[in-house]
């Protein structure tokens, strides 16, 4: 009995002396269908070991190797955006350490579905303004797969526009469909807002906003012109008063004319009424006037 259990422990210990330490936090993440496997090596693994990765879909209950991922080195990733074909499967990756005469235990991640557990980044989003308006223009995020951008598309149905006024932080939300131009109306002219777009998904919560693009409906009064236009009105004004002084002024001094112009012709007249024959005087005269009967008198009668 106690033979069998030296050998045992012998067995133990030379198991461990042949074992690497196994990877360490063996993760999956994904970004708009862009999926990676992230892994730290274990504690005193050495400096020459690689890194082999399999992948498990639940359908086939069968793990597969990555072509790509066989011999990875400390601080590399995998790519598994390939290799996850199928949105709604799905998957699980494990990671093991390898020396020439060594391996580790393997070390497993979490199950991973694409549909719901990728991140779904926004479009990218462009906004100028039309008056009473904002156009929005929209783009789907590159990918660098052309068949996951079309799965991608399916994803990006709907989005929410999320709407702020600059001047006083009023704000409104907007569930749309995709589409490449949006037109957003009913906005006050000349005023200044914000847009953020995000995805909304029936599959997918794990959404990230656009940065705020802003834009003014349409373009704003130019302050600088207002010292020129008060400029304008204060030289029109001070015109605007020399003119009236103009004519005030002329009209006192036609006034004063006037005054003494009449006294002069009134006592000529008076002087000219003195020397005159009574019958220039007589009112029914046959003459048209009494200048007429003055001249009369002073050239006589053709």
């Amino acid at each position: 009995m106690g033979l069998w259990l030296l050998l045992l422990l012998l067995h133990f210990q030379l198991v461990l002396c042949v074992l690497l330490p196994a990877p360490l936090d063996v993760s999956i993440s994904s970004f708009n269908l862009e999926h990676t496997l992230s892994f730290l090596p274990g504690p005193h693994t050495p400096s020459d070991a690689n890194f082999t990765v399999q992948v498990l879909h639940s359908r086939k209950n069968s793990w597969r190797p990555v072509a790509a991922c066989l011999e990875l080195k400390a601080g590399q990733i995998c790519n598994l955006t390939k290799t996850f074909k199928d949105l709604f499967d799905h998957y699980r990756a494990r990671v093991q350490a390898v020396t020439p005469n060594k391996t580790s235990n393997w070390t497993m991640s979490r199950w991973f579905q694409p549909v719901s557990d990728t991140v779904l980044g926004p479009p990218d989003l462009s906004v100028s303004g039309c008056g009473n308006c904002l156009i929005l223009q929209l783009r789907l995020p590159a990918s660098t797969v052309l068949r996951q951008n079309l799965q991608l598309k399916d994803l990006y149905r709907e989005l929410v526009f999320h709407v702020q006024r600059t001047r006083d932080g009023t704000q409104f939300r907007l569930n749309l469909p995709y589409e490449e131009e949006t037109v957003i109306t009913y906005l006050q002219p000349g005023v200044e807002y914000c847009v953020t777009v995000s995805v909304t998904s029936l599959f997918n919560s794990n959404t990230v906003p656009s940065k705020p693009q802003c834009a003014f409906t349409s373009p704003p009064s130019s302050r600088s012109s207002l010292p020129t236009v008060f400029s304008l009105m204060g030289v029109f004004s001070v015109l605007a008063f020399l003119f009236l002084g103009l004519v005030v002024y002329g009209s006192q001094l036609s006034f004063k004319l006037l005054r003494r112009r009449i006294p002069r012709t009134l006592s000529y007249i008076f002087q000219i009424r003195r020397s005159a024959p009574p019958e220039c005087l007589n009112q029914s005269s046959a003459y048209r006037g009494f200048s007429d009967c003055l001249r009369w008198k002073s050239e006589g009668p053709d």
